[in-house]
């Protein structure tokens, strides 16, 4: 079994990268909150079932509680408002850069709240990680159209919401099952984006074969796939360390739509790409034994 959870840090950077790429299939063909509210109802449903499938031990009142909040924190306040600001027009870069404050906003909560340690290798980690991150991400930024107050703030907020989701989930929503906890997380975030869909949107959907494939990916893929293994990380590991992770996000991403969309790939990203990997080995390492 430890074997094997040493193949989930890098499992879900990469599956949590290919969200970015789904959400670009997605975003022409519907409005963002509709789009979420949507793909969180498909995944509460999903998981709903495989609960009764496994005969999975059903969440008290206080871990439905719990995991609703940080449901709603996670996916509902983080996907909502970074899915709002870039389809009002901020440019994915700079919402990809603003959102990788994240691993040193849930650093600094986690030694609040949690009461880790967070020690100066841990802060030269997350600080150089941030540094690859604004190198990968520096080309992509291009024009600053759509870069309004109301998308800096909702992409601030989103920042916050991520981070304060995690800290919750570990804090008060760890020790459950993880089917179950997750079930109540999605019904979280599905409450709070159709409140969000009918109070502004028009909830007009085109449905096609992009779309299609969009939803079904982020479902399968990711609103399971990748949120267990971040589950099961939380469960089993510091925050700091797990939110250091983050800072690979954007270079995977990169490569992703290098292969796919033949965006350019130059060797400033790849530089990069190698100070975030260090940056992130810094945050991450074990501290060597005497």
């Amino acid at each position: 079994m430890r074997s094997i959870k040493r193949f989930i840090p890098a499992s879900f950077v990469v599956l949590w990268a290919t969200g970015f790429i789904g959400a670009r299939y997605a975003m022409p063909w519907a409005e963002p909150f509709t789009f979420l509210a949507a793909r969180f109802v498909l995944a509460a449903v999903l998981l709903a079932a495989l609960m009764a499938a496994l005969g999975s031990r059903r969440a008290t009142r206080k871990e439905a509680f719990h995991a609703t909040g940080a449901g709603i924190l996670m996916h509902g306040v983080y996907l909502g408002g970074v899915f709002w600001a870039i389809h009002r027009g901020m440019p994915a870069g700079l919402s990809a850069l603003i959102v990788g404050l994240q691993p040193l906003i849930t650093a600094v909560m986690a030694g609040r709240f949690l009461g880790e340690a967070i020690l100066p290798r841990h802060w030269a980690g997350l600080t150089v990680g941030l540094a690859g991150v604004v190198i990968v991400l520096w080309p992509k930024l291009g024009t600053l159209g759509g870069v309004t107050a109301e998308t800096l703030a909702a992409s601030l907020v989103s920042v916050l919401g991520m981070s304060a989701g995690t800290i919750w989930q570990k804090r008060f929503a760890s020790g459950g099952d993880l089917v179950a906890a997750t079930t109540w997380q999605y019904v979280g975030g599905a409450s709070v984006m159709a409140l969000a869909s009918l109070a502004f949107e028009t909830r007009t959907v085109i449905v096609n074969g992009e779309l299609i494939f969009a939803m079904a990916w982020l479902v399968l893929v990711l609103s399971i796939g990748a949120i267990f293994l971040l589950m099961v990380m939380i469960r089993d590991g510091e925050m700091s360390k797990v939110a250091s992770l983050f800072y690979l996000v954007p270079a995977v991403t990169a490569v992703i739509a290098w292969l796919l969309f033949g965006e350019q790939l130059n060797l400033v990203q790849i530089v990069g790409m190698a100070v975030a990997t260090l940056g992130v080995g810094l945050a991450t390492a074990q501290p060597t034994k005497a």
